[in-house]
């Protein structure tokens, strides 16, 4: 008897059937079921569902018991993807389509298995700003036209690949449309009820987890291999109780919440693991407060940030028009299964954390950092507020270039958005204005929020202060805010300022938001208001007046802030079912369109976009040594993917920027780096192009020089990290990286992967890496080695001179040899461990990459 088939039973009142995991887990160890987290159940689920009978019971051994020895599959039910690397995915897969084609197999073969979703949202750049009534429609204009090349391509694979749907520019971010409308919570496909989960191309993906659904980030990569219908081998994660406590003060927004929960996660060290948020104060956050706080997880490190489900996640589906039998499929699947909140009562956890909310204040997180939490209290102690030295000129010191209500972890949330609005409209009533240097946006994740805004008369109190709609898409939280007035950028330059940018937005790393903000602070909607009127963050925001009213009596900010029971009312009144049916019934229709009949894409050869990948030639096709590398750069602690590959605005001077002008791209069209990564030859100058990148062999009077520079060895010279990578490529020279701890950090950035392998980089040394860049690097076919405790590129005193050579057996966890010759000869044995982790690893590493092994078993069958 097959052993998955007994446990197929009915779903009471559905005319579905269902995978009872509960008798399957108990018929291995009575009663342990009851003991399980919400994640394990889920987990174990899809064992029971999709494992093959063989390997069921060893795999949800792991599982029930806790171990992590063994692998086992995870299937996820979608791919969500935004533009950027959706649609750098689907360029290595029309490219696969093209070597199969050329190897003699048929590439119409070629396409996800699983259902696929790509929403454009990443490609907007705010270059007119919210103050500008035709801002919406110009900045519409110029997405259309800079991306012209990229667009013809998504619209290309719209109709050319099977199971693959496009929402188009204009229509929202990706994770709010996730929430709002994609995730059905419960999938119903094929007679089978089962947990809806899912893998995002964005390392935000986990906002869906405020529904219960299992949703993570991964690289582009690794959202490759489930598209194409692998599993996703993953071992059993950490799964760490967060019981919430108390309630919140008046006052104190979700934003609030999450930054204080960010800073106390990151000192839990809850990196990797999986987050299950429960308690009586979880139990009273609407899915909006919950959508902020798991929208953030990666800022606390984790990989996951799960809620229960419970009467919050039905009423939000209700009130975001979700089918009345959908609704009524989710709350009667998790009450039978036991994924309902009062089912759960009994989970065990190996450890638990506590959080009270009641000792939230108000909060801001920076500079640089999105875990560096500020409370707003201690501005003037912590020495970022006080008085600006006057000097000669329009901008203060500290100036608040950019204020931008901004990015799906708080436009998800009706009630950060409306507390902006009222807040506005009582700076309006006193007449304050926007101080005239500040560049102001507002960019919501979903067009909802402009309906619900209308409805309560609040859309033009937030345009009044230069808060109109810029676009639907990240926008500045994404590094994309565009140009500033060119005579403040003077002034800026000119005076050598200390700008600052205040963004509801998720990341404030250093050189992320634009070029001239030198530092970034996050921050509630009704906030960014805020310090667009102050105009700079030197100003006590609790403490200092923002303005006089007419009688000359000073405003502080307390006089703005609306209370709690205001912003309750307008949710209440003008939040409503029949706003997200207008929004997403007619956007959900764009995809009825008939199949293209050319399987292969007919590459532009100009195109600075959309390029064939070079994934079976140049430095992917040559053979990897390990041997006599040299180090392209020695780098610190906390690495971002945003200085191995930046996302923002491509400056002439750069590497990308020249080559940019040679191919006659006119400057205004330069666009962001992020946009120009399905054009490997443009991407790849954006290697290591972060002008705060601080590499180790470049050094000026002892001191380690900030820039993208580079030392080309044995020779000395220091260079532009481009001309080095040119070098090296010329010579076929193999090349290694040294760094520090959280190698990798940041976005999921596949380009963080594919810049360095292409530069031919063969190997990473440092302390550690961050989870989804570790397994981009595994997907290029470059080796992660990671320094034994204790050891590290100062204790080892590298300076960048050394050759470098690997020896030993490369298997899952083992323990090699890094051989480093320094200039005198002198060789250094060092134990490192490989952290190809899984056995499936190795055989994408051997392959030389995820793509090189799918063709390999593609033709093989």
């Amino acid at each position: 008897m097959n052993i998955n088939t007994k446990y197929r039973k009915p779903l009471a009142g559905s005319g579905l059937d269902f995978f009872d995991t509960r008798e399957a887990v108990n018929d291995i160890s009575p009663g342990a079921y009851e003991t399980l987290p919400y994640t394990s159940r889920v987990l174990a689920e899809q064992l029971v569902r999709r494992c093959d009978p063989d390997s069921l019971t060893n795999s949800l051994k792991q599982i029930i018991e806790r171990k992590r020895d063994l692998d086992f599959p995870w299937y996820p039910a979608r791919v969500v993807c935004h533009d950027i690397l959706g649609q750098t995915a689907l360029v290595d897969l029309a490219g696969l389509r093209d070597a199969i084609a050329d190897q003699g197999g048929d590439p119409a073969k070629v396409n996800p298995v699983v259902e696929t979703q790509l929403i454009v949202d990443h490609s907007l750049a705010v270059e007119h700003a919210g103050s500008d009534p035709d801002a919406f429609d110009k900045n519409r204009a110029i997405e259309d036209r800079r991306n012209e090349d990229r667009f013809h391509f998504i619209e290309w694979c719209k109709t050319a690949f099977e199971n693959v749907s496009v929402i188009p520019a204009g229509n929202g971010i990706m994770h709010q449309i996730n929430l709002e409308k994609m995730s059905p919570v419960v999938q119903a496909k094929n007679g089978i009820a089962y947990p809806d989960t899912c893998v995002g191309t964005d390392s935000h993906t986990p906002h869906v987890d405020a529904l219960g659904v299992i949703a993570i980030g991964v690289g582009g990569l690794e959202a490759e291999t489930v598209m194409l219908g692998r599993p996703s081998m993953m071992r059993l994660p950490d799964i760490v109780g967060i019981k919430l406590t108390g309630k919140r003060q008046p006052g104190i927004t979700a934003t609030d919440i999450v930054l204080a929960i960010t800073e106390f996660l990151r000192n839990e060290r809850v990196v990797s693991s999986y987050l299950e948020f429960f308690g009586e104060g979880a139990k009273d956050l609407t899915i909006g407060d919950r959508a902020t706080i798991s929208n953030m997880t990666p800022e606390y490190g984790a990989t996951a940030g799960m809620f229960y489900i419970d009467e919050q996640t039905i009423n939000y589906l209700k009130l975001t028009g979700r089918d009345e039998q959908q609704v009524e499929l989710v709350e009667q699947y998790a009450k039978q299964t036991g994924l309902w909140a009062d089912s759960l009562e009994s989970a065990v956890y190996e450890r638990v954390l506590e959080f009270d909310l009641s000792t939230v204040s108000r909060n801001m997180a920076g500079p640089s950092n999105p875990h560096r939490r500020l409370p707003t209290s201690e501005l003037a102690s912590r020495g970022i507020s006080g008085e600006w030295e006057e000097k000669e000129g329009e901008l203060p010191d500290g100036a608040v270039i950019i204020a931008a209500i901004t990015s799906c972890t708080n436009t998800s949330n009706p009630r950060n958005v409306i507390a902006a609005a009222l807040l506005a409209k009582k700076a309006n009533e006193l007449g304050l204005i926007r101080k005239p240097w500040v560049k102001s946006s507002f960019a919501p994740g979903s067009k909802v929020a402009k309906l619900y805004l209308e409805e309560a008369g609040l859309l033009p109190e937030l345009e009044k202060l230069g808060f109109g709609i810029v676009g639907y898409a990240c926008t500045t939280c994404n590094g994309m805010s565009g140009a500033l007035d060119p005579k403040i950028q003077q002034e800026i330059i000119d005076r050598d300022l200390y700008t600052t940018a205040v963004l509801s937005g998720n990341r404030n790393f250093d050189g992320r938001i634009h070029p001239y903000a030198k530092q970034a602070f996050l921050a509630s909607p009704p906030l960014v208001v805020a310090y667009a009127l102050a105009g700079s963050i030197r100003f006590d925001i609790e403490r200092d007046a923002l303005g006089t009213d007419n009688q000359g009596n000073p405003i502080y900010l307390n006089d703005l802030w609306p209370s709690d029971e205001e912003i309750d009312a307008v949710v209440g009144k003008c939040v409503r079912p029949e706003q997200f049916n207008q929004v997403y019934i007619q956007m959900f229709k764009l995809n009825d369109e008939a199949r293209n009949s050319n399987p292969l894409y007919d590459w532009r050869p100009m195109s600075t976009y959309i390029r064939r990948p070079p994934y079976w030639e140049g430095a992917l096709a040559g053979e990897r040594t390990l041997s006599g590398m040299r180090p392209l750069a020695v780098l610190g602690d906390n690495i971002t993917t945003d200085h191995l590959s930046p996302s923002n605005a491509i400056l002439a001077s750069s590497a990308a920027g020249e080559y940019l002008a040679k191919m006659e791209v006119p400057e205004e069209d330069f666009n962001s780096y992020a946009t120009h990564r399905g054009d490997h030859l443009t991407a790849q100058r954006a290697t290591f192009a972060n002008p705060k990148l601080f590499n180790e062999m470049v050094k000026e009077n002892g001191e380690v020089v900030q820039g993208s520079m580079a030392r080309i060895e044995p020779e000395g010279k220091v260079t532009r990290m481009w001309e080095a990578i040119e070098t090296y490529m010329n010579r076929k020279q193999p090349l290694i990286v040294v760094a520090g701890a959280d190698y990798g950090q940041g976005s999921s950035r596949d380009w963080a992967a594919k810049g360095v392998r292409l530069a031919g980089v063969e190997a990473i040394a440092a302390e550690g890496f961050e989870r989804i860049h570790r397994t981009n690097l595994v997907g290029m076919g470059i080796l992660p080695l990671q320094f034994k405790q204790g050891t590290n590129r100062n204790t080892l005193e590298l300076d960048g001179t050394e050759l470098y050579d690997v020896i030993g057996v490369i298997t899952p966890g083992a323990d090699l040899a890094l051989v480093i010759t320094r200039a005198n000869g002198e060789k250094v044995d060092v134990a490192v461990t490989c952290r190809l982790d899984t056995a499936d690893e190795v055989a994408v590493y051997d392959a030389g990459g995820v793509l090189q092994r799918f063709a390999q078993d593609f033709l093989a069958q």
